[in-house]
């Protein structure tokens, strides 16, 4: 029974994503500057300019230092859609989702997961962030033990180095759903974290991004 209402939920959440109107969608890239995003850098070596930068319209980083780019504004209820290629050997970095509190290299948040082969897996991020996949609940419970990896769904849906690929997430009233280039990755409910900002991290090897836009829902 809950195997057939989280499937009506998907069909519900399909159907919002559908229905929104093109007028409503928020542009969070330009493709010109970085101004309605904040930068977070692990170390003092490079400066938070040189670690995300735009050029020929699109957002690159360069993956090393850790660190993250985080949107000014804070959301709940969107559909989210990024697109994202490695221009190197391809490494880790993730898109974290209702992002709250300070501005730490690994915030209370949920995570996305863009490590190479494991698109479409969700982390936890943070003591008591929680979620339901398949009538199982996870939940961080401490801050000593504050990451938890959920797998995704489906063998990786991700297209090779050079590629572009794209990520849909929506995240609407505590229900997640994730798609990877077009296939069904992950799907939740009963998130404990619902809004808060989106971000973007540096965590290994040079990416780009294009095309980050949300439409309400």
């Amino acid at each position: 029974m809950k195997t057939l209402l989280k499937s009506a939920a998907f069909i519900c959440l399909t159907l919002l994503v559908l229905s929104c109107s093109t007028e409503k969608k928020i542009e969070l890239f330009n493709g010109q500057d970085l101004d309605n995003w904040n930068i977070i850098v692990d170390s003092e070596i490079v400066e938070p300019d040189d670690l995300f930068y735009v050029e020929d319209g699109v957002m690159n980083t360069i993956g090393v230092p850790f660190g993250y780019i985080r949107t000014k504004e804070s959301y709940s209820n969107y559909a989210l859609h990024l697109e994202w290629r490695w221009t190197e050997e391809p490494s880790n970095s993730g898109v974290l989702i209702n992002v709250q509190g300070k501005e730490m290299i690994f915030p209370h948040c949920i995570e996305c997961q863009l490590m190479d082969g494991k698109a479409g897996d969700i982390v936890l991020m943070g003591k008591g962030a929680a979620i339901t996949i398949k009538d199982s609940t996870y939940m961080v419970s401490s801050e000593q033990n504050r990451y938890l990896v959920i797998p995704k769904f489906e063998e990786s849906s991700e297209k090779p180095a050079g590629e572009w690929n794209s990520y849909d997430i929506t995240s609407k009233d505590g229900n997640l759903e994730v798609i990877v280039n077009g296939v069904l990755q992950n799907i939740a409910s009963d998130m404990s974290l619902t809004e808060g900002n989106i971000a973007l991290q540096s965590e290994g090897a040079p990416l780009q991004f294009r095309n980050i836009y949300l439409q309400p829902l």
